[in-house]
């Protein structure tokens, strides 16, 4: 299995990665501070007094501002192909009180910043309400349906995955190689120098050379620990022999 558009965009917009706003009628593009919530809405942490927050006004007596998030990846290594781009289109309008408040939790379960303490004063939590998706990769643009982005969940692995990575380059080089010759059977070659560039939920992508393989997992894994139960056989595969014996 490999993740779904949807799921890419959700994992994109999650919040871990650098946005620009590009606001109707306004100047832009604007970077920003952002996460999304469980249903995919996107969280705007703004200063209360500034470009963006100026833009953000709404004009004509709306009560809401029309933009478009605009979210490239930025791979976890050099050698790493990139998930693409996503953006995101809606109306944003200013949170206060009792929902403001409650966005403030939401937003700190991705990003627990100082700033959010300053909301209402100045900071100030804007929420965007998702008309449409739109995910690119190697030039091709996907419209991804707002109801199966909001039903998608992020990749748990992608705010580690840098660590992931970096840790089995450092510490598993031979435990990795071997495993991943074995599941390539006889389309492994001799010179191949298997380095693992990207992992998700689903399985990881490893690259040899100028060539480049998938290998998915017995079943998506949920969180980190889980990913380090999962891979525990493969690692430690001395000592389950071991075990075995």
């Amino acid at each position: 299995m490999q993740p779904s558009p949807a799921e890419i965009a959700r994992t994109l917009a999650a919040g871990h990665l650098p946005a620009v706003a590009h606001i109707a009628c306004r100047p832009g593009p604007i970077p920003v501070r952002h996460v999304t919530d469980a249903q995919g809405r996107v969280l705007l942490l703004v200063p209360s007094e500034g470009t963006l927050a100026a833009a953000l006004r709404p004009q004509d007596g709306n009560d809401d501002t029309a933009l478009v998030l605009d979210i490239k990846d930025v791979p976890p290594m050099a050698t790493s192909p990139s998930l693409g781009r996503v953006w995101i289109s809606g109306w944003a309008v200013r949170l206060d009180g009792d929902d403001a408040r409650a966005a403030a939790l939401d937003y700190a379960d991705t990003d627990a910043c100082g700033d959010l303490l300053d909301i209402g004063e100045s900071q100030s939590l804007y929420r965007m309400e998702v008309a449409e998706v739109r995910y690119e990769r190697h030039e091709k643009l996907v419209e991804i349906d707002p109801d199966d982005y909001a039903e998608a969940t992020p990749d748990p692995l992608r705010a580690v995955e840098f660590d992931l990575i970096a840790d089995l380059a450092d510490h598993h080089t031979a435990e990795m190689s071997d495993y991943v010759r074995r599941q390539l059977g006889g389309n492994a070659r001799p010179d191949d120098d298997p380095k693992v560039v990207r992992m998700d939920r689903y399985g990881f992508l490893v690259r040899m050379g100028g060539r480049s393989a998938r290998l998915a997992f017995p079943r998506p894994v949920t969180d980190r620990h889980d990913l380090a139960h999962l891979l525990h056989p493969i690692l430690c595969r001395r000592c389950c022999d071991s075990s075995a014996a």
